[in-house]
């Protein structure tokens, strides 16, 4: 789950060229970007309830594709709604202590791979949708990996090949709400969903269908 993404100044003064220290990696369309964003509270929340991918700590998932102009940009559902974004828009974000995109790629494994056209073809049909604020995923509004779940299982004739478990919006191994939920619930009027079902980009990241092919900079840890 990524939300409010208004906490990001995402005017950079530095412009990453993606893969510029590794020249034989190529991106793909169809490749999932997953971040380690630094938006504050909301962003910590989101990462203190789900490891990703060799333990690190995710908050945002985009996924690649082309434009009307053939050219690779970011999908991604943000506060605005589902739109693409520039690659470097979205790599200036966030850096590591070397100044590195904490950004790291996902791939489907090969045998998964012919289900990337339909997935696209779905989220062209979602292009410009709300954002899901209440995180309810069975509205037609939608959140980063809401979105980029749906699309996948609409290609694998309505199999999931991400888990979907059930959200918390609690502090790890207490009963108590993390303030910054409580705030953001109370000021929509909405009840926490609390146990209700849903994604988070670290969970996704662990999907048995995908495999890490390439790490921009290092994401934290997860404590």
């Amino acid at each position: 789950m990524l939300f409010r993404f208004f906490y990001f100044s995402i005017i950079s003064s530095i412009f990453f060229l993606a893969c510029s220290d590794t020249p034989s990696f190529q991106l793909q369309e169809g490749d999932l970007l997953f971040q380690d964003s630094d938006c504050g509270a909301f962003c910590e929340a989101i990462e203190a309830v789900t490891e990703g991918v060799n333990g690190y700590e995710f908050s945002h998932v985009g996924l690649l594709m082309k434009d009307e102009n053939g050219e690779l940009k970011v999908m991604e559902a943000i506060s605005v709604g589902v739109v693409l974004t520039p690659l470097d828009s979205f790599l200036n974000r966030s850096f590591d202590t070397e100044n590195k995109p904490k950004v790291v790629v996902g791939r489907l494994k090969s045998e998964y791979k012919n289900l990337i056209p339909e997935a696209i073809i779905f989220i062209h049909s979602k292009m410009n949708a709300t954002y899901d604020f209440v995180f309810n995923i069975e509205n037609d509004s939608f959140y980063c990996s809401e979105l980029i779940h749906l699309a996948f299982q609409n290609a694998n004739k309505n199999k999931p090949i991400f888990e979907t478990p059930k959200m918390t919006f609690k502090a790890p191994n207490t009963d108590r709400t993390f303030a910054i939920w409580q705030t953001y619930f109370d000021d929509l009027n909405q009840p926490i969903p609390e146990g209700k079902i849903g994604l988070n980009p670290g969970s996704m990241s662990r999907s048995p269908y995908i495999e890490v092919v390439y790490e921009y900079g290092k994401p934290r840890i997860s404590r």
